[in-house]
């Protein structure tokens, strides 16, 4: 994909951000994930994160709404980050869980887009550990809205 950073000024925001965790997010789900961006390109990005206790289902395992929870923000960041005009919200998350992660553990989503529609943005997020296993993955189809975004 083609790199727009000279006419995008979110993208430029996100390469600041990299190294950073996200406890000042704007999205309230992104403070209390509060990841740290690792990279970020046009149509990419990866962001780590560490499993916290209060991220676990009864067995000390990563549970899936909060896997699923760090795939949906990291794919909405990406397509925020494509610095469109309007923005776009998730029409579906399909997810598979794959491997167990359990307390402490780090993980790296890895999000790219597949295919940037003019109304839809489709991609695709592996939730990754350290040592490459996947733990999880998901497509999501994202729709324009109505609601037209700051620069």
């Amino acid at each position: 994909m083609q790199d727009t950073a000279q006419t995008n000024p979110r993208l430029e925001f996100f390469r600041t951000l990299i190294g950073n965790d996200l406890s000042n997010s704007i999205s309230p789900l992104g403070r209390w994930l509060n990841g740290t961006v690792r990279a970020i390109d046009y149509g990419h990005i990866s962001v780590e994160f560490t499993i916290r206790e209060n991220m676990t289902n009864p067995m000390g395992v990563l549970h899936g709404g909060s896997a699923a929870a760090m795939m949906d923000e990291v794919v909405g960041m990406m397509v925020f980050a494509l610095g469109r005009e309007y923005g776009y919200t998730s029409v579906n998350l399909n997810c598979d869980f794959l491997n167990a992660a359990r307390l402490g553990e780090v993980l790296t989503a890895n999000a790219k887009v597949i295919r940037a529609g003019r109304n839809i943005v489709h991609c695709e997020c592996e939730l990754v550990t350290t040592e490459g296993k996947i733990i999880a993955k998901c497509a999501s189809n994202l729709i324009q809205t109505g609601i037209r975004l700051p620069g």
